[in-house]
């Protein structure tokens, strides 16, 4: 069964072909992606790489957590469904009611 990792403090000028090539020193790669600011165009850091089976996956996890790619030591470990992450912020300005008095 396929494994998803997460792969953090990427370089902003690494491509998908570039993260899939790297990972493949650890095994079959399903699909590597570099996740990009729909705003900007520019990358955002972060990507997701998916490793063919969880030996594989492991194997990335150790090989891989804090080495070099483009000059950045770089972040692999398991990723967690969306569901399991901690909520962040409002994500605006909260206004406090007024007092009526």
């Amino acid at each position: 069964m396929a494994k998803k990792l997460y792969i953090g403090s990427l370089s902003y000028n690494v491509s998908d072909d570039e993260l899939k090539e790297c990972f493949l020193q650890a095994g079959n790669v399903t699909s590597a992606q570099v996740i990009m600011d729909r705003m900007t165009g520019r990358s955002r850091g972060f990507g997701f790489v998916e490793m063919a089976t969880d030996e594989e996956a492991m194997k990335a996890i150790e090989m891989l957590n804090g080495q070099d790619l483009k000059g950045r030591a770089i972040v692999v470990n398991e990723a967690r469904p969306m569901g399991d992450r901690p909520r962040g912020g409002s994500g605006g300005f909260r206004r406090q009611p007024r007092d009526m008095n």
